[in-house]
């Protein structure tokens, strides 16, 4: 059975916003190649402490947002996406991160479903 994005983000919080968007880039592949390099940074989420551990000696970085989009458009070398959803705000180290990405030529964008996010990824892709 094949779901559809809005059904995959019944549940509203960032997760499932993020999973109905790689829904929507899977369906949208042959209108957008581009969105074949749209991919997930494990960054986030709740883990024990020795994961934590393992993930941050492996170079997993605090504050990185949640998708890549390796793809150069409008002047910028790639694009950023953080999730987020219902009232939740960013970290200090994603204001951090956001800022540098700009500053290093990178678009990078906050988004709080994945409706919005898919709008900045047709604005980004679109000619």
């Amino acid at each position: 059975m094949k779901f559809k994005p809005a059904q995959l983000a019944r549940d509203g919080d960032e997760e499932s916003h993020q999973v109905a968007l790689m829904c929507w880039a899977a369906d949208n592949v042959v209108k957008y190649p581009a969105l074949r390099w749209l991919f997930a940074i494990p960054n986030g989420g709740k883990r024990d402490r020795i994961t934590a551990a393992r993930l941050k000696a492996q170079g997993v970085k605090a504050g990185v947002g949640d998708l890549f989009l390796m793809c150069a458009r409008r002047g910028f070398h790639g694009l950023f996406i953080e999730m987020k959803a219902g009232d939740n705000t960013l970290a200090e180290d994603q204001i951090t991160f956001g800022a540098d990405a700009v500053l290093c030529g990178y678009r990078y964008e906050v988004c709080y479903t994945w409706e919005q996010a898919v709008a900045v990824l047709q604005q980004y892709l679109d000619d």
